[in-house]
């Protein structure tokens, strides 16, 4: 089966879950009333008592927003592995989330900010730390690389998982000295929730993903020349220097976006990449956005429906059931690879 199919049966993945998160679950809409709630929601017409609050202003935005956030971390993710040729350059790996926590954390404990407080601060904190890292690896690449391609991703990995450590001791410390309440809060956000999830964020999200995405379809082109070598690349014309810069402002931005709406949902954008390309047999920005985005929208299903039949009616955070999968996944992945290397 070529690419394009493929991705079509991702597509229509994510459309059968997001319909099942919207008409599914602890309450549950038919199709009929589902498209007279909308219409009497678009019209102003008559709504109908509790289902169209529970549809228009929960089960709706939240669907919204974590298929937004799943696309914008999965497409993240890609761009950065893509860019470097190193499946472990996620914005997980390497710093980005780490900043973003670290950043909304002080605001809610230091300032008890919350709302949209503390999604500018973890945006802000992860705009300053892609900095600091780039501008780290830069630096040593010109110093003692030459340039070399290879030695700056080297660089820009080994800068953001140091200050990742050193983050997540600025995180450990600020809980510590926090108090039950405001730990708690702090917690759930840095767990990755979409319990926040409304329109309002639901519109940033999307008008910052209007921009971001096309953005990444632009680069896409000299991008996969960019995975030839740098060397090729420049031969054939590409900007090395200027193409490497937007990837990583792309894939920051697109990162930064997404934990400020909804937290550093992990493995989501390491998960994703990988994951649409065994899938459609080679690597894609659009398969890798829609791999997110399924991620996202299947773990918020289980983490709202089924993980409270198993856990007496204990509803997770989105974050702690994508951490779950995760991990055995990436597993999986480092036995499979092995088996291929031998």
């Amino acid at each position: 089966m070529k690419t394009a199919p493929r991705t079509a049966l991702l597509a229509l993945a994510v459309a059968g879950i997001f319909a099942a998160a919207v008409l599914l679950g602890s309450y549950t809409v038919t199709v009929p009333d589902f498209f007279r709630i909308l219409a009497a929601h678009l019209t102003g017409g008559a709504k109908i008592p509790g289902a169209s609050f529970i549809v228009m202003e929960h089960k709706l935005p939240r669907a919204v927003v974590g298929g937004l956030v799943g696309a914008a971390f999965g497409l993240s993710g890609a761009l950065f592995q893509t860019m470097l040729r190193n499946p472990l350059a996620s914005p997980d790996v390497i710093g980005i989330s780490y900043g973003a926590s670290a950043a909304a954390v002080t605001a809610i404990v230091l300032f008890s900010a919350s709302g949209a407080m503390v999604s500018g601060a973890a945006l802000a904190g992860a705009l300053a730390v892609a900095g600091i890292i780039y501008a780290i690896a830069r630096r040593g690449a010109l110093g003692a690389a030459a340039g070399r391609g290879d030695a700056a991703g080297n660089r820009l990995i080994l800068a953001g998982v140091g200050i990742a450590a050193a983050l997540q001791a600025v995180v450990s410390f600020l809980m510590t000295r926090a108090d039950i309440r405001t730990a708690a809060d702090a917690l759930v956000w840095l767990n990755g929730s979409l319990n926040a999830a409304s329109w309002g964020r639901a519109g940033v999200l999307g008008v910052a993903l209007l921009v971001l995405v096309p953005a990444a379809a632009v680069l896409a082109r000299p991008l996969r020349i960019l995975e030839l070598g740098e060397d090729t690349a420049a031969g054939l014309g590409v900007r090395v220097g200027r193409t490497r810069l937007a990837v990583v402002v792309a894939a920051v931005g697109l990162s930064a976006v997404a934990t400020a709406a909804a937290g550093p949902v992990a493995f989501v954008a390491f998960l994703a990449g990988p994951i649409s390309r065994r899938f459609v047999r080679k690597a894609s920005l659009p398969a890798s956005a829609l791999a997110g985005a399924l991620i996202v929208l299947a773990a918020d299903f289980l983490a709202a429906n089924l993980a409270p039949l198993v856990l007496g009616g204990t509803v997770l955070p989105v974050g702690v059931v994508t951490g779950a999968l995760g991990a055995p996944f990436l597993l999986w992945l480092l036995v499979t690879a092995n088996r291929k290397d031998a």
